[in-house]
């Protein structure tokens, strides 16, 4: 059994180690998840729904159904795309940068968080665009719409899809290990590991918590898609 004094030490160590980071507490991380996989399939099905509409619009000869189509589209993109796109994303950076997965440490995590970015982005500020043109259009009249807005409204969808894919790809399979700024960190946390069992060889530790100081009950779960 370690003796007081080497407990207090530890603890301390510990509690400097982590200073300056944010952890959830287990209740907030499970919640922050909660939202994170609600938003994410949600943001990936209403993508596919945009994309079905795209292709209904461009390739209907119905005006009728041309006109639906887009104009559903702009009631998906007003109502549901910047609301969704954003909680993805920002429940996204809580769960990494409030877990020991962090946000730049590991390759699949780092590729998920800029290809999650650039979707929103794109989203928010190409897509919502080209959608809005399309609706205004069938709603004055001009059915089909002209320009690149039919084919722009099928393409944008089926590149965002494949990208939600792929992010849903990386979260299961986990690939590629760590960023060097992550090993750089696993590196540091080693060596002082190392320097505080040289300092008091009779320590160990009790508490069951894993280098990072997210014990086994906290796993640390996926970022997410």
């Amino acid at each position: 059994m370690p003796t007081p004094t080497a407990t207090t030490v530890a603890a301390a160590t510990d509690r400097a180690g982590r200073a300056g980071r944010f952890h959830l507490p287990r209740h907030a991380r499970r919640l922050w998840l909660v939202v994170h996989v609600a938003c994410s399939v949600g943001w990936l099905g209403l993508t596919a729904g945009v994309l079905a509409l795209g292709i209904a619009g461009l390739s209907s000869a119905d005006p009728d159904t041309v006109r639906a189509a887009y104009l559903a589209q702009r009631i998906f993109a007003d109502w549901l795309l910047i609301p969704v796109s954003l909680l993805s994303l920002l429940s996204g950076l809580v769960l990494s940068l409030g877990t020991s997965w962090g946000l730049l440490r590991h390759r699949w995590v780092a590729t998920k968080f800029w290809l999650t970015l650039a979707a929103t982005l794109a989203s928010i500020l190409a897509l919502r665009a080209f959608i809005h043109d399309a609706a205004g259009q069938v709603a004055a009249g001009t059915v089909p719409p002209t320009g690149r807005a039919p084919h722009v409204l099928v393409i944008a969808p089926s590149v965002a899809l494949a990208i939600y894919l792929a992010a849903t790809v990386l979260s299961v399979l986990k690939p590629w290990g760590l960023t060097r700024r992550g090993a750089r960190l696993a590196a540091a946390a080693r060596a002082a590991r190392t320097g505080r069992s040289r300092t008091d060889p009779f320590e160990t530790d009790q508490s069951g918590t894993s280098p990072s100081g997210t014990g086994p009950d906290t796993a640390t779960p996926r970022p997410g898609r």
